[in-house]
């Protein structure tokens, strides 16, 4: 189960996005694509690191002068990360906009330099809740939407006509009494050329009740051809209805929730989510993938029934016993070091408070998924407390050396990723502010994160 933090008004995030939409003279990087400043989903690049490489505006000796804007209020609660296009073309001249999708899934355009809001769509108008946030199509010309029916739309960024036809709108799930979007919508093109959307689902009830079972839907952008993963019943490629009705899994009760959703791994062409709840029975033949981190191709496919890889700490039981769910945080992807014997390192944290260094070549130690164990180093988080924010993942270009910045309920932490003489990789906690707050972005060296007031 997770928690939520709502806000109904639009107030000093403008400051820091208008700053960062300003053109900034910067070398092409692979994957990157728009204006500098664009954010086009959540955690600004498909591995969601929250770092923009691209900024240069805003430094260490003018980031005191931010100041709000303007407060301007919404139609709805906001739980879900905006997103930012510049220069789009509207019926009233260029606009630099930001998307953003209400708890009651109406998506928004925002002008970013006024609040004003230029067009909104409710696609469903049902009860139920969405914490989920748009993303904008690698050719800038879309924005997708999760709505409360179960489905993801695709609109024109300038004048908001919905684009359907071809699977369009997509479904992402056929019991959205159940199930929810809750995670933010994410993008990645792979090492075939196709771009997939990404679309992950968890339980829609409180107390973690409900016929539900956590899954990812894959989206060709292309064809509009998805694939579905399911945590539950893996063996079983499909999306379930309601009991009695089929198809249909006699597990129940995992969920993929983590607010940055799918990441994808451009080294290792594989995506990557953690799954927080429900039970873990593989190693009793069956099929169900309760508080594991799980390894796919880009597609959404597996090895048949099986992930590429898998993750499963040896307390998964004791996670699942007091909703310590692993998944309440996405797996971070760290960058290679030079002196590491692990080249591909990744790190999970939880509700539990810990944080877990994992080898993305072999998550388990072990060769194989579906086993138990085999994190490379298990430390606490050093502020203390539940992880439900995504970390930041950032490399000082200055002296090579790697950071993490995590924040929660408790504080905010930067630590980096280092080696010893013999190759081992470990993380050093640096330093700790007790302030707590939201999921950090980096931008030209300086962490920001929002706080509680």
């Amino acid at each position: 189960m997770r928690k939520t933090i709502h806000g109904a008004a639009l107030t000093a995030l403008i400051a820091l996005s208008a700053a960062l939409a300003e053109p900034a003279a910067a070398p092409a990087l692979e994957g990157v694509t728009g204006t500098p400043g664009e954010w086009q989903q959540f955690g600004y690049d498909p591995a969601h690191r929250g770092v923009n490489p691209l900024e240069t505006t805003i430094q260490p000796g003018n980031v005191a002068t931010l100041h709000r804007l303007y407060r301007a209020p919404l139609p709805g609660l906001v739980n879900g990360a905006p997103v930012f296009l510049a220069g789009v073309p509207t019926r009233v001249g260029l606009l630099d906009l930001l998307f953003m999708t209400t708890v009651n899934g109406k998506i928004l355009a925002v002008d970013a330099a006024t609040g004003r809001i230029l067009w909104s769509h409710q696609p469903a108008d049902r009860p139920g809740i969405t914490a989920s946030a748009p993303a904008i199509d690698p050719g800038r010309q879309l924005v997708y939407s999760y709505g409360l029916e179960g489905r993801v739309h695709r609109y024109r960024t300038g004048d908001g006509r919905e684009v359907i036809g071809g699977g369009w709108p997509e479904v992402a799930t056929i019991k959205p009494r159940f199930e929810k979007c809750s995670p933010a919508l994410a993008i990645a093109t792979a090492a075939s050329g196709r771009s997939y959307l990404y679309v992950t689902n968890g339980g829609a009830l409180d107390l973690d009740r409900g016929d539900y079972q956590g899954h990812i839907t894959a989206i060709d952008l292309g064809s509009g051809a998805q694939r579905v993963w399911n945590a539950d019943c893996s063996d079983q490629p499909v999306h379930f209805a309601v009991r009695p009705r089929k198809p249909n899994c006699p597990a129940v009760q995992s969920a993929v929730w983590e607010r940055g959703g799918v990441v994808y791994d451009s080294d290792l062409d594989r995506i990557f989510f953690a799954t927080g709840n429900g039970a873990f029975d593989v190693p009793q033949g069956r099929h169900d993938w309760g508080d594991s981190v799980l390894e796919l191709q880009p597609d959404g496919t597996g090895n048949g029934a099986l992930p590429m890889d898998s993750y499963t700490p040896a307390s998964f039981q004791q996670l699942a016993d007091q909703d310590l769910d692993l998944g309440s945080t996405a797996p971070a992807l760290l960058p290679a070091l030079a002196a590491s014997r692990y080249p591909h390192l990744g790190l999970q944290s939880g509700k539990d408070g810990l944080i877990r260094l994992l080898d993305l070549d072999d998550l388990s130690g072990q060769g194989r998924p579906g086993q138990v164990g085999g994190e490379l180093l298990t430390i606490p988080v050093p502020q203390g407390g539940e992880v439900l924010t995504a970390p930041a993942v950032w490399v000082d270009q200055a002296s090579g050396t790697a950071w993490v910045f995590l924040a929660n309920d408790a504080g905010i932490s930067g630590l980096q990723l280092t080696a010893d003489a013999g190759g081992t990789p470990s993380l050093l906690p640096v330093w700790t502010r007790l302030e707590g707050g939201t999921s950090p972005v980096v931008a030209n060296g300086i962490v920001f994160y929002v706080g509680p007031a």
